[in-house]
């Protein structure tokens, strides 16, 4: 029966060129198939052909093996009548006067020696055809019955033969175990059994017979001939040969005992081999039967099994397209993998620049940090500045004072060394009435200044020695206070120049410490301005980048949705091939069943053939 075409479910995103290779392939397979149902069928048809010419070939050998039979009785009549039978060769005496008549047997010088002649050995096949051929030429009845009884039994042996040797192979099983080995073993028994009754030829010692014994044996003789042989022969020659004559009627008589004997037996054995034949061709027609019933077993099976290759060829091009789709299903799968893995990507450089700009924040807050810091510290600096600046102008002021005291000093020791000189005595005004001190007396009375006296006076009270030392040592103290101040004021300025140098990366303060102010402030409201624009940069490109993550999010949340549908029909295709799979190897299995029951049924065959043929070899 024939199977429809390839049902194939509408898929939208198949190619044409594949939807016509499949198409292709599907046609040829169907042809394929289409081509083998037929050949199976004549395969078929050829054989209930041949099972009917083997039938009819049964029942041709039977009739043959009933018109073999029905010659074998007309040769049995045949041989009762002393017709000289043809396929046996058999010299019967009834064709003794024939062939003494033509002269074959006519040997008078070893004639004597009859009685003394011994069994004959068998004839061999060059003494078989000379006889046949005289027995048949020399033949004096010239009944149409008997030359058409003898070409028919003739014609039906080699018939017989030859048909045999062309039968088909359950005939010619039986031929080759029953028939042909029956008909050899026959003729063989036939040949052994009749090798004494058979005549020597023309080159055997038998003594020949006169004229006169001739005479009086062949009884179709002429008068003429009879009347010559008598004037011939004697008293005695006639009284040895009448002698010889019912010696030889005896010997031919025991030699129609045998012959009837061997007659009786080759019945029996014709008999046994009829049975023989019967049962070998119930047995036949068994095994055929047999034969028959396995045939249509194998060819249903064969059938099944033809169905069952179908059914594997609808499966294998519904696992070919499932697995396509399953291959195309694993495309997709993996294409959107990769997708996936690019959003992967893009969330990994949105989290690093959410990172960076977290680090950029940080680095923003700290160096506003430093700025305020900085800012603090030239706040410092300046009023640390003008307070210095203070501290040098009292600095300067006490300089000033200091330079005065000193002019002042440098008077009052000139005028004092003049005084001395000129015998004066400087009388302070604390000693009204001119007290004078007796230490040093060898010093001379000096007179000051009203000016110089207020400065001592300012000195304390004392001594002019002890105020001038008391003047001495505060003169000693500020000059200690200024070199403090000094370096104070290198040390600040040191510190200075190094602050300068961190924040100006080296440049030197040329127009004083107020420009150094204004160009840290510059610097630094600089960096503030180039601090806010990043910062604003950062906020717009952070701006952009949530955007960006939230886009990034919707299609990572439809990529995760695909991905879920996609590995739910893989699952489910997965399931659909075990099922696939499962019906497959049932399918196998099923074809090997049968396989396996086909090889049994052939074994099983084969038994019962090597049965049959022991049986028929037994027989």
């Amino acid at each position: 029966m024939g199977t429809p075409g390839r049902k194939r479910a509408p898929i939208k995103d198949r190619f044409s060129a594949e939807d016509e290779a499949l198409s292709s392939i599907a046609r040829e397979a169907e042809a394929r198939l289409a081509a083998k149902r037929v050949a199976r069928a004549e395969a078929r048809d050829i054989r209930m052909r041949e099972l009917e010419r083997q039938q009819k070939e049964v029942y041709t050998l039977s009739h043959t093996h009933t018109h073999t039979h029905l010659v074998i009785q007309l040769w049995h009549v045949v041989v009762h009548y002393s017709f000289p039978p043809v396929s046996l060769c058999l010299w019967s005496y009834h064709t003794i006067p024939l062939l003494l008549q033509t002269g074959l047997y006519h040997d008078q010088r070893n004639y004597s020696s009859l009685k003394n002649t011994s069994k004959l050995p068998p004839p061999t096949t060059s003494t078989y055809q000379p006889r046949v051929c005289l027995s048949l030429q020399s033949w004096p009845i010239s009944s149409p019955s008997l030359s058409r009884l003898s070409g028919e039994s003739y014609e039906s042996a080699a018939d017989y033969f030859s048909r045999s040797n062309r039968r088909g192979s359950v005939v010619s099983d039986l031929d080759d175990l029953c028939i042909p080995d029956d008909l050899d073993a026959l003729d063989e028994k036939c040949d052994k059994t009749f090798v004494d009754y058979s005549r020597p030829s023309s080159r055997c010692t038998t003594p020949g017979l006169s004229p006169a014994t001739l005479a009086s044996l062949g009884g179709t003789s002429s008068r003429r001939g009879s009347a010559d042989t008598g004037s011939i022969v004697d008293p005695d020659t006639s009284l040895s040969e009448l002698r010889d004559i019912y010696d030889l009627k005896d010997q031919i008589q025991d030699v129609e005992g045998r012959y009837m004997q061997g007659l009786k037996e080759l019945k029996e054995s014709l008999s046994e081999v009829e049975e023989k034949y019967k049962k070998a061709m119930v047995s036949n027609a068994q095994l055929d039967n047999d034969k028959t019933n396995l045939v249509y077993n194998v060819d249903t099976l064969k059938d099944v099994i033809e169905e069952m290759e179908e059914q594997m060829a609808e499966m294998r091009r519904e696992t070919e397209d499932k697995s396509k789709e399953l291959e195309r299903q694993k495309h997709t799968c993996t294409v959107l993998q990769h997708k996936q893995m690019e959003l992967k990507e893009g969330i990994r450089q949105r989290d690093e620049l959410i990172e960076k700009n977290q680090r950029i924040q940080t680095n923003l807050d700290t160096l506003t940090r430093e700025v305020f810091d900085l800012q603090e510290t030239i706040n410092w600096k300046d009023k640390k500045i003008g307070a210095l600046e203070r501290q040098k102008e009292y600095f300067d002021c006490i300089r000033n004072e200091r330079d005065e005291l000193r002019d002042e000093l440098a008077d009052i020791k000139a005028k004092a060394k003049t005084g001395e000189k000129h015998g004066l005595v400087i009388i302070p005004e604390g000693m009204p009435n001119g007290d004078i001190s007796h230490d040093d007396p060898a010093t001379g009375i000096t007179v000051v200044t009203q000016e110089a006296a207020q400065v001592l006076e300012s000195a304390g009270e004392g001594p002019l020695d002890v105020r001038l030392r008391k003047l001495a040592d505060e003169k000693d103290e500020l000059l200690a206070q200024i070199r403090k101040l000094k370096m104070q004021l290198e040390d600040e300025r040191q510190k200075h120049s190094k602050m300068e140098n961190a924040f100006t990366e080296g440049e030197r303060m040329e127009n004083g410490t107020d420009l150094h102010v204004i160009e840290m402030q510059r610097d630094a409201n600089r960096q503030i301005s180039e601090y806010k624009f990043k910062l604003s940069k950062a906020e717009q490109e952070m701006g952009t980048m949530e955007q960006n993550i939230n886009r990034l999010e919707g299609q990572v949340s439809r990529y995760k949705a695909s991905a879920e549908n996609s590995e739910k029909i893989e699952d489910e295709l997965k399931i659909e091939k075990r099922k696939l799979q499962r019906e497959l190897r049932t399918a196998l299995d099923k074809t090997e069943e049968m396989e396996m029951t086909n090889n049994h049924l052939v074994k099983r065959l084969e038994k019962m053939k090597a049965n049959r043929n022991a049986l028929l070899s037994q027989q």
